[in-house]
């Protein structure tokens, strides 16, 4: 059997989902660069080669994750009058994929203790909340409730409270879910 070989480019954007996958579960302390490298088939030395550091891999993949973000309220929106709702029904999407929003959440907390991985978080998650003002003409209120919901949402689906695959319902949960409204919902 004759094995494709990837480009450069296919290479790098395997090595990128690996990354997403093995940060979502270990965060940026708990992952190691031979840990992405095993999840993608490659060696770690090539995973080096190619990115240089686990420092700069994290970089690229809190920017390629926030940049799929963008990307699903950009399709979202409507080409002329966009509302927040369009906006929340294209996060209800991202909010399927289990190992993205979590990265987004690792990358926060790493952002603590690596001075270059904040600058890069902050200037993510502002592109973000600038995006969401842009495309709906949102107040900064709204845009502040709207990125808010989209945080809390965030926290709930990487506990596995939502999305695919939940854990068993808590009486805590029941209580927070109830009556819950999804940023999509609102008009």
């Amino acid at each position: 059997m004759t094995r494709t070989r990837l480009t450069a480019a296919e290479r790098s954007e395997q090595l990128i989902e690996a990354a997403i996958v093995a940060f979502a579960k270990g965060g940026y302390a708990g992952t190691s660069t031979d840990d992405i490298a095993r999840l993608a088939g490659v060696s770690q030395p090539y995973v080096i080669r190619l990115f240089g550091s686990k420092q700069a891999l994290f970089i690229t993949v809190i920017k390629h994750v926030s940049d799929r973000i963008q990307q699903a309220f950009r399709d979202a929106a409507p080409a002329e009058g966009a509302q927040l709702s369009d906006l929340g029904a294209g996060f209800d999407q991202l909010l399927a994929q289990r190992d993205m929003l979590p990265v987004l959440l690792h990358g926060f907390a790493a952002a603590n203790a690596d001075d270059e991985i904040g600058r890069v978080a902050r200037r993510c998650y502002g592109d973000i909340y600038e995006l969401v003002q842009r495309l709906t003409g949102a107040t900064a209120a709204e845009g502040r409730e709207f990125i808010a919901m989209g945080m809390l949402l965030t926290v709930l689906a990487s506990m596995r409270v939502i999305g695919p695959d939940p854990v068993p319902q808590e009486p805590w949960m029941r209580e927070m879910l109830s009556g819950f409204e999804h940023p999509h919902e609102k008009g």
